[in-house]
């Protein structure tokens, strides 16, 4: 039979699950009894207790902090819950915010919950390295530069910027994690997302790097839906040595966000990621991709269109014709002075 000290080493699924195999059999054999707060509505007004939850924690180790610090009456009420609820293995690591007094199924929900987590890093698909840096200055977790850190962490093979590889997720991290640690975890998160996919070009064309910058241009040009039909009409104007004239990369190298028009003035600047005055990719990515942009990157759709332009909100469309796309840029002008794009 295994020792309380053996499940503590345990991973906290694993022991979720001995536990429910070996040590709730034990508990309802023996008929002992344990103590749980009623459940209840928590109120918004009341006092909270701040939790640290270590990187590695088990379920056993959890709920004696949480019983310590007075949020739930026994350990083994929240433990129980945990057990239950195969969630309770995504608990994440770091300091959260919980409510005193409630059951162990109370506190699993508040420890489940990303609200209540303090600090938490969420990088949204497309965010430039820069915004991330500066969601991370905002934490109490660290006083260094971000982009100091940023030149300590290894990148990935055939990588050479780290702009592109800081997954798009939520993260949070235990007390005691450096930056530069917490900065890995996130490219550790994008090369097990990359390992999962097969990430190379089917045409033989591209590497890994330059696969990831167009990853980075599908995520800035359109919706998810047409991420498959962007790649391509990227690919088609690299075959042809056509500029790829996107909008994206300007706003990129000028720092502005939200903003649909770009103007001539903008498209004449003078810089490595001006694709309307350079051919070929930008040097480097011009953002983190998503998953679904990843995959777009290395599996583009099918076609011959050269043009693409959104008309409307959620009305993207793509033709081989300039002619064609001349006529729907009316639409998108007209549209975009209606206010169709605000």
């Amino acid at each position: 039979m295994l020792n309380r000290q053996s499940l503590k080493r345990l991973s906290i699924a694993g022991i979720f699950i001995l536990a429910l195999t070996l040590g709730l059999r034990e508990m309802n054999q023996s008929g002992a009894g344990y103590a749980n707060f009623p459940d209840r509505v928590v109120s918004n007004t009341e006092e909270n207790v701040s939790i640290s939850i270590p990187s590695g924690a088990t379920g056993a180790e959890i709920a004696k902090v949480l019983q310590t610090a007075g949020v739930v009456a026994s350990a083994e009420s929240f433990f129980r819950a945990a057990v239950a609820n195969p969630k309770a293995a995504s608990i994440a690591p770091g300091t959260h915010l919980l409510s005193l007094k409630i059951s162990g199924k109370a506190a699993l929900e508040q420890l489940l919950d990303p609200m209540r987590i303090v600090d938490l890093i969420k990088i949204v698909e497309g965010a430039w390295n820069s915004e991330i840096f500066r969601n991370m200055t905002k934490t109490r977790i660290w006083s260094e530069d971000p982009a100091q850190s940023a030149k300590k962490v290894a990148l990935p093979k055939g990588i050479t910027s780290l702009e592109g590889v800081l997954f798009p997720a939520q993260y949070s991290f235990a007390e005691g994690t450096t930056q530069v640690e917490a900065l890995q975890s996130m490219v550790n998160k994008f090369e097990q997302v990359v390992s999962n996919l097969d990430f190379f070009d089917p045409a033989g064309k591209m590497n890994i790097q330059q696969l990831v910058t167009v990853a980075s241009l599908v995520q800035a040009e359109g919706d998810t839906k047409d991420f498959a039909q962007i790649s391509r009409v990227i690919r088609n104007r690299l075959a042809i040595g056509m500029p790829l004239q996107l909008d994206s990369t300007v706003h990129y190298l000028k720092n502005t966000r939200g903003q649909i028009f770009l103007s001539n003035n903008s498209t004449k600047l003078k810089s490595p990621y001006n694709t309307y005055q350079n051919y070929g990719l930008p040097p480097a990515p011009i953002g983190n991709p998503g998953l679904a942009a990843l995959k777009a990157a290395i599996a583009p759709a099918d076609g011959d269109w050269l043009f693409f332009i959104t008309v409307a909100p959620g009305d993207t469309r793509f033709t081989k014709s300039f002619s064609e796309f001349n006529t729907w840029k009316l639409l998108y002008q007209k549209n975009r002075k209606a206010g169709a794009f605000e």
